[in-house]
């Protein structure tokens, strides 16, 4: 099952608003109203995942035998989880974006946070910074992942268990501004510089995550092209070790860190380019770069 956030009215990623819902894809186009067929259900994803550990059957139970009522050609998509309580990304989780980037790592997950405003949906643009600020606005394309249950102490054998679902995620990053200082903040934080979309597939049609590979485009050019298995510190070693420091929520998102680019390519994203995030198996997020106010 695949699920959207998406509003009919009002500014994309500007948070809840009349016009706004969750849909369920029947096909990469068409998608069904969930608020028409179950207004008992909270109105938002996040809401959805917090109302118990049984959301997944209430939606399918909504929706069996239901017909599409739109597409999202004719709305807005927000970022799967609009307004998380924390987003978590990870830095240097692949050996091959290691040794472009000449950083050490330690052996444990590489953690720093990203704020909703920062993150934009599915065909929605990403800004890049004024060019007298950033000579260096990168994409990273990444898988990220969804909790769908509260833990805390979370072993590495019970890990999946707290994932409810997987997307595309754009960790745009402004280099000079990440470089600033030895905690990445800033630089991973200007507005509307990264994305996360276009839909949430959840864990059971996903399957097993190490078998798909992220590809990112530029302009159609493949960038990158790496196989999730690469990925240094697991999905199950990450949920753990989150959920050793804080409960981990429903509508928490943590994004798992880029590959390396293909060698003789850049990471580069300019005014005017379309960036593509490709996670085989879930689905593609793209993005038109346009230039800040």
């Amino acid at each position: 099952m695949r699920l959207i956030t998406y509003r009919t009215s009002g500014v994309a990623g500007e948070g809840y608003t009349d016009g706004t819902g969750v849909g369920v894809m029947v096909d990469d186009k068409q998608f069904i109203d969930l608020a028409k067929h179950a207004p008992n259900l909270p109105k938002t994803l996040r809401g959805i995942l917090e109302s118990g550990t049984d959301w997944q059957s209430r939606v399918e139970k909504a929706v069996k035998g239901k017909s599409a009522d739109n597409s999202i050609d004719n709305v807005a998509l927000d970022p799967v989880i609009p307004n998380p309580q924390a987003t978590w990304c990870l830095a240097l989780n692949f050996q091959l974006h290691k040794d472009e980037t000449g950083l050490e790592r330690s052996q444990y997950p590489e953690l720093f946070q990203r704020m909703p405003s920062t993150i934009v949906g599915h065909n929605q643009p990403l800004v890049r910074p004024r060019a007298e600020l950033c000579k260096r606005y990168d994409f990273e394309g990444e898988l990220a992942f969804i909790v769908g249950k509260r833990g805390r102490y979370v072993s590495e054998k019970d890990a999946f268990a707290h994932i409810a679902g997987y997307a595309p995620y754009n960790e745009g990053s402004v280099r000079e501004f990440q470089l600033h200082n030895r905690q990445f903040g800033l630089g991973k934080n200007f507005e509307k510089s990264g994305s996360f979309g276009p839909w949430m597939m959840t864990a059971d049609e996903f399957g097993d995550p190490y078998k798909q590979y992220i590809k990112t485009r530029v302009n159609g050019a493949l960038k990158q092209d790496t196989q999730l298995s690469e990925m240094l510190n697991s999905l199950e070693n990450i949920v753990s070790y989150l959920s050793t420091g804080y409960e981990i929520r429903p509508g928490d998102v943590c994004a798992i860190g880029t590959p390396g680019s293909i060698p003789g390519t850049t990471k580069l994203m300019n005014v005017g380019d379309v960036c593509e995030v490709e996670i085989t198996g879930l689905g593609t997020l793209s993005n038109k770069v346009i230039a800040a106010d």
